[in-house]
């Protein structure tokens, strides 16, 4: 993490290399904007339904059961899965969510974009260079809101904050409304450092929002928005408060040009209000529904077709989380049960109906344009991950795959498949296949390929020869199948408290001394157990066996993993094993205690 602190001859210099690499390439011919209620993109008039992707720039999703900071800088192969999965769905725009601030005695390790009063993460703001860079690549459209309303990344407390004042002065106060100003003024003036393009000249950009559900006076939104237009003659400037009708003032004003309002409620509440804000903005200003979501199918489509119907600009959906460079996807829940979606849909995520939700909202973007729905391209070549193990392979994956097909070889064999209809969309931030038919001693390589409802990709360039030297038994707690023996109150946990469990949605709780039993057919090395602590007293207890009858406790090492101060309440996390088992070791107990909920146990062996 670093401030902003380049010499003059230190950004010419940058910049210029920049352009020689990029030639200021755009990849649009007009800017966004307005005729009356209407959008407009040269002659034609611009509409849109597509999705929120609010970690495009910024992700607070990078939850590995050992890692202690969500918060992760997204990387060009992540950016570039999200905004072609708009591009595939037929969106035109993306909206990410907002610059993040720093919070009051807040670790150093958090990332966020403003330090302090003028004083700015550069690190941070080269993921927005680099989304801008994509987007102008892709053809998509980004929506950039500057403020959070609410506590999640920092925005008017931390401000007031920065200055020993009370947060509701932020509104009023000149040297906090200052203070905001300045981080305007370098986001709206700031020179992209991957492209040489300012972002005041970059027609990737849709738009500049002042923020997100802002409860604020008119007066604060009147001068931020004459500000943002002081500075940006190209830009429109969006206003999105935490209202359900647009009030009369900000269609008046005329430094406003664009109003956003977002609903979570049933299609019926929903489409009351989206129809009266419709009337009122007519003839006068454009309007567009700037969130919606965490609802049935059903209802969205409601929303939608009245969205389409009574010819408002557009509507984002909330929203949609992207592939993780380390395999699989970021996963990002709710505590009223709604959650993020994965293109094209998996049949992991059946209980909130993604597959249909998402072809849903694909039909639905191209019919608002009145054109006819492509095929959804044959998927690029997906890059297997390095291998220590067979026993966890993972790899980055391609937009619009369904599933893949794992091949492997060794000295004694050509590529044989191994695995048909595997899909990158099971396990959240763990090893997304176990090639557990795997012999001690012999060496194999790998290869991969991707497959959607179009075609097939390439085969992935080859990772191996790995060589194994033991086997592993992982149990991920989906059910009893790997448990030898069980004694207590059990239950599997899925939604529950899935938030607090960084996402995981396959846990065995326990009541108080109940215990499980795992069985080895070899000689047992190692083993490990991660769970989450619910309590400041939570713990596990192993015990080993020859018999299954005569346990003994061992010896455990033990790894606590406390996450770093966070809005979301993040559960403790442990990791407890046992090495230098004895030699006839074939049995393993965990016993449960308080408020334990079991992750996974991984027991390693040899033939």
């Amino acid at each position: 993490m670093r401030s902003r602190s380049y010499s003059r001859v230190t950004i010419i210099l940058k910049l210029g290399i920049s352009l020689l690499i990029t030639g200021c390439s755009t990849g649009f011919d007009n800017f966004i904007k307005t005729q009356k209620d209407k959008l407009i993109d040269g002659e034609k008039e611009f509409r849109f339904v597509s999705y929120n992707v609010p970690n495009l720039h910024y992700n607070e999703d990078y939850l590995d059961f050992k890692e202690t900071n969500p918060w992760r800088l997204p990387d060009e192969f992540e950016i570039r899965d999200a905004l072609q999965s708009i591009k595939q769905t037929g969106g035109k725009v993306a909206r990410i969510y907002t610059l993040s601030v720093r919070k009051n005695s807040e670790s150093e390790k958090v990332i966020r974009h403003v330090l302090a009063p003028g004083k700015f993460n550069e690190e941070a703001f080269i993921a927005i260079d680099r989304v801008l860079k994509i987007a102008n690549e892709q053809g998509i459209r980004i929506i950039l809101p500057i403020l959070d309303n609410w506590k999640w990344w920092g925005g008017p407390k931390e401000y007031a904050d920065f200055r020993n004042k009370e947060k509701n002065l932020f509104w009023t106060d000149s040297l906090l409304i200052s203070d905001f100003k300045k981080t305007v003024e370098f986001y709206v003036n700031r020179i992209n450092t991957l492209t040489g393009i300012p972002y005041k000249e970059d027609k990737a950009i849709l738009g500049w929002e002042t923020g997100n559900e802002l409860q604020c006076p008119y007066s604060w939104c009147a001068e931020i928005a004459k500000f943002i237009k002081s500075l940006d003659k190209n830009h429109l400037v969006i206003q999105n408060s935490a209202v359900r009708v647009i009030p009369k003032e900000q269609i008046e004003d005329p430094n406003i040009d664009v109003v956003s309002t977002h609903y979570y409620s049933k299609s019926d509440v929903a489409i009351k209000n989206i129809k009266e804000c419709i009337e009122i903005t007519k003839g006068k200003k454009p309007y567009y529904v700037g969130e919606y979501g965490f609802q049935p199918t059903k209802d969205v489509q409601a929303v939608i077709d009245t969205i389409i119907k009574n010819s408002a600009s557009g509507i984002m959906m909330w929203s949609l989380r992207f592939r993780n460079r380390d395999g699989g996807f970021y996963y990002h829940s709710s505590d009223n049960g709604g959650t993020a979606y994965r293109w094209p849909g998996f049949e992991s995520g059946n209980y909130f109906d993604e597959k249909n939700l998402m072809n849903l909202v694909r039909v639905k973007a191209h019919e608002i344009n009145q054109i006819n729905i492509p095929k959804i391209p044959i998927p690029e070549t997906p890059s297997l991950l390095p291998i220590t193990t067979p026993f966890k392979i993972s790899w980055q994956g391609s937009t619009g795959a369904s599933f893949y097909k794992i091949q492997r070889k060794n000295l004694e064999s050509d590529w044989t498949e191994i695995a048909d209809n595997i899909t990158d969309a099971v396990w959240p931030y763990k090893p997304q296949y176990s090639d557990t038919t795997v012999k001690i001693g012999q060496a194999y390589s790998y290869r991969i390929k991707a497959v959607s409802e179009s075609g097939e990709s390439d085969w992935s360039s080859e990772v191996g020869p790995v060589l194994v030297k033991e086997k592993y038994l992982v149990d991920e707690m989906m059910d009893y199948k790997k448990i030898f023996k069980k004694d207590g109150e059990f239950e599997f946990l899925t939604m529950k408290e899935i938030v607090r469990a960084k996402e995981d949605k396959n846990r065995l709780s326990a009541k108080e001394n109940s215990f499980i039993i795992y069985k080895i057919d070899g000689r047992m090395k190692a083993v490990g157990v991660d769970f989450f602590l619910t309590r400041d007293d939570s713990s596990i207890e192993i015990q080993i066996s020859e018999d299954s009858e005569n346990f003994k406790p061992v010896v455990i090492k033990k790894s606590v993993y406390i996450p770093e101060f966070n809005e979301y309440n993040f559960f403790t996390s442990a990791t407890y094993s046992v090495d230098n088992l004895p030699d006839n070791s074939h049995f393993v107990k965990i016993i449960f205690g308080k408020g334990v909920q079991l992750a996974k146990t991984e027991i390693t062996y040899t033939d």
